[in-house]
Order: C-alpha cells, then structure tokens, then sequence
C-alpha cells in the first residue's frame, strides 16, 4: 500500500475492523517512512456494469464520480460523510444486483435523486438542476413546485 504523503510502500497495519455494514474491513496503517497515519479499505472485487454515457461512450462504474456528485450537492448542508458513503454503496448494491453488463447513466442519475429527494431537499435540487440541465430559473420552479406538491399529498 502505497502512502498518501510520502509516497512509501512500506507500512504497518495498527489496527482492523469490519464495516458497519460489513463489506469492507477497514485498516488503519502507519507508514514505517514518514510515520504518518492512514487509512484503506479492503473489499470484495464485485463485476459491475459498464456505464452507458448519454453521448454513447462507455466507461467503468466509478463510485468516485457519484461521491464527487453528491460532496458538490450537499455542500454546506447538514448531511454527514457516513450518509454520503451509504448513498453510494445503496446504488452500488443496486447496480450489481442488476446482473447486466451494460447500465445507462441515466438509470444512476435517478436513483441519486430519489437518495436525495428523502435525505435533503436542497441537495436534491442542487443536483437536479445540474443532472437534468435546467436552462432557466423557470425549470427550477417547476421542480420545487413538484417538490411542493408531492410534500402536500403526504402530508394532508
């Protein structure tokens, strides 16, 4: 495991534990060169889908990109990291439980706004204006105003 500031490759790991949801176990290391701490995952190597971009190009899932796409979302609001990283591992575990090879980027575009549409108004409005490409403040209003109108249907 290569260090984060020096560049090592020699480390010691100080201690392990298995993930709240237990799929990863998490290892805190030192680095026997610089001394500074760290910390990596391990995980089981899952076959995910290649991911259909609506220009057509393909690319591997990279739940990188969906963690980049939510941080920017959920800037300066109330939601913590734990949250974000459970959003991006309900839609991994979606997507290989998919068992295609192929997946649009549309289909993961959605489930990131249902994951905000119930966690943060706001954060789901940020990204939707950005995933769906409003073209003017009127495209804004109309998805606040739906905002709105399904908040009144559940709460008569």
């Amino acid at each position: 495991m290569k260090c984060p500031f020096c560049d090592g490759v020699e480390d010691r790991v100080i201690d392990s534990r298995t993930s709240k949801e237990g799929d990863a176990i998490r290892r805190r290391r030192e680095c026997l060169k610089c001394g500074e701490r760290f910390t990596s995952y391990e995980r089981v190597e899952e076959v995910v889908p290649m991911v259909v971009k609506k220009d057509g190009r393909r690319e591997p899932f990279d739940m990188g990109k969906i963690k980049s796409g939510l941080l920017i979302s959920c800037k300066k609001r109330p939601i913590g990291t734990d949250q974000l990283d459970a959003i991006v591992g309900t839609i991994e575990k979606k997507l290989v439980g998919l068992g295609v090879k192929e997946v649009q980027s549309t289909w993961i575009g959605e489930q990131i706004m249902a994951e905000l549409k119930d966690l943060d108004k706001v954060a789901y409005v940020r990204f939707a204006s950005v995933y769906r490409q409003f073209k003017d403040i009127n495209d804004l209003m109309d998805e606040v105003k739906t905002l709105f109108e399904q908040k009144d249907k559940r709460h008569p």
